[in-house]
């Protein structure tokens, strides 16, 4: 495992270039394919969780003044509630994230590399090095909603919803990059998920 702990927010990338490509399942059916795309049903559920998230960081901002005003804004009982549930929503769905990619690197990986014969272990290793990346997301924004909670300030806010940003930005794309490499693999070598 990679200590990222160190890394700026801005560094802390999954690295699209240097992923690999899963071999062809040639006996894999459209059966298969569709059994497969159940990881892809699962992962919309995910995105479509997170964007309750968004939705509560964009009524936050909406209630905000132009920039050059933040620093005399008195938060309101409401947009300190609203504070409130953008932290509890980002622990929530971080930790069931979290959990999701824990049955994936100690379940569905393995079993997928070892019916594979080996061929799918460089794709399964950048996907568990992303989850890493992910990881460290979560980490963040868990902290970046604490601060928050503590003292809803501009400062505390502003780094919550940069974080929760990446964290958005990493999860499409590692989405994505699983669901379109392992689709046949899960379907033929799992039967589904």
């Amino acid at each position: 495992m990679t200590d990222l702990s160190t890394q700026s927010l801005h560094d802390l990338n999954i690295d699209e270039a240097s992923r690999p490509k899963a071999p062809k399942v040639s006996a894999a059916t459209d059966m298969h394919r569709r059994q497969g795309r159940q990881l892809a049903a699962i992962h919309r559920h995910y995105l479509m969780e997170m964007a309750q998230i968004g939705a509560v960081l964009a009524r936050i901002e909406a209630r905000d003044t132009p920039p050059e005003h933040l620093k005399k804004i008195v938060l309101s009982l409401d947009m300190a509630e609203n504070f409130r549930a953008f932290g509890s929503l980002c622990g929530r769905e971080c930790q069931v994230l979290k959990f999701h990619h824990d049955i994936e690197g100690s379940d569905m990986f393995p079993r997928i590399e070892a019916a594979g014969g080996g061929k799918f272990r460089e794709v399964v290793a950048k996907l568990l090095s992303e989850h890493e990346v992910v990881h460290e997301l979560i980490i963040r924004l868990g902290r970046a909603a604490d601060a928050l909670a503590d003292d809803p300030g501009e400062a505390n806010f502003v780094q919550a919803a940069t974080t929760y940003r990446k964290l958005e930005e990493v999860v499409r794309s590692h989405f994505g990059y699983e669901e379109t490499e392992l689709a046949e693999a899960i379907g033929y070598y799992l039967g589904a998920i």
